[in-house]
């Protein structure tokens, strides 16, 4: 184990890192964190030194692990990862000293939450940190700013807070985060407007004026444009009729008396 982790630990501390090569070591380590991690671990006392170094070493690997899932936009191995690397923050505190990059993590695993929409996970995962740590940590405060934000619809705030991450390791949620907002935005200018120009609706955005994401925003949304070039939302807006026989009237209403009639 320890001359995987330190191949790893070399090729990772590159400026260019080989992504593939750190992937054929991750690969041929989980096992031997699942010896070491999962089934080494009993009792509430001390650990010998040994042990504690292996566990101390599966953890790096695991954060290791995080930043090449987010450095090749694997998010399913990000999710796996994660969970795996929590259980050394929260299940085997007793036995190591907390990881220094551990609040890092935890603001990437926040704002990945927050960036999938699954808000009550994101909820249950401040429950297990300390407030004050919540308001002056550098990881997690922007990411707490940032989902006051997206539940007040400032969305215009989350199209600019990219450039304010404490990380680079925060662009690519933030993508996905910012992508989840310029939709939110966009429903609402349907909703508003019958008809925007081209302009006005990449600022509101915050894209480029005729430029390739806003003509694929506007194609994935079925936006029109009239004879002025402006985007068109009257025809979205406008609820088609729905025409019902009346034959099917009369027999859901006499289903709905029957069953009635069972009830009484």
């Amino acid at each position: 184990m320890l001359n995987f982790y330190k191949e790893l630990k070399s090729e990772w501390g590159k400026s260019s890192p080989n992504l593939g090569r750190c992937a054929q070591l991750l690969d041929s380590l989980k096992l031997e964190m699942v010896r070491v991690g999962l089934a080494g671990v009993q009792g509430q006392g001390a650990l010998p030194s040994q042990q504690a170094q292996d566990l101390r070493m599966s953890r790096e690997m695991l954060e290791i692990a995080i930043e090449h899932s987010i450095r090749v936009k694997d998010n399913a191995a990000f999710e796996r990862y994660m969970t795996q690397l929590k259980m050394y923050y929260y299940d085997y505190d007793k036995y190591l000293e907390s990881s220094p990059q551990m609040h890092k993590f935890m603001g990437l695993h926040l704002l990945y939450l927050l960036a999938t929409n699954r808000i009550a996970d994101f909820h249950i995962e401040l429950e297990r940190l300390p407030s004050a740590l919540l308001l002056q940590n550098p990881f997690i405060s922007p990411v707490l700013a940032l989902e006051n934000y997206f539940m007040e619809g400032r969305y215009n705030k989350i199209l600019q807070a990219k450039k304010s991450m404490p990380t680079e390791l925060y662009y690519n949620f933030m993508d996905i985060l910012v992508n989840t907002a310029r939709e939110e935005i966009a429903s609402c200018m349907e909703k508003s407007y019958s008809k925007i120009s081209q302009k006005q609706a990449a600022l509101r955005l915050g894209l480029k004026p005729g430029g390739p994401e806003i003509n694929n925003l506007a194609a994935k949304r079925k936006w029109t444009l009239d004879m002025d070039g402006n985007f068109n939302y009257a025809d979205l807006n406008t609820r088609r009729s729905e025409k019902v026989s009346a034959k099917d009237i009369a027999v859901h209403t006499l289903t709905y008396a029957h069953e009635l009639e069972k009830i009484v």
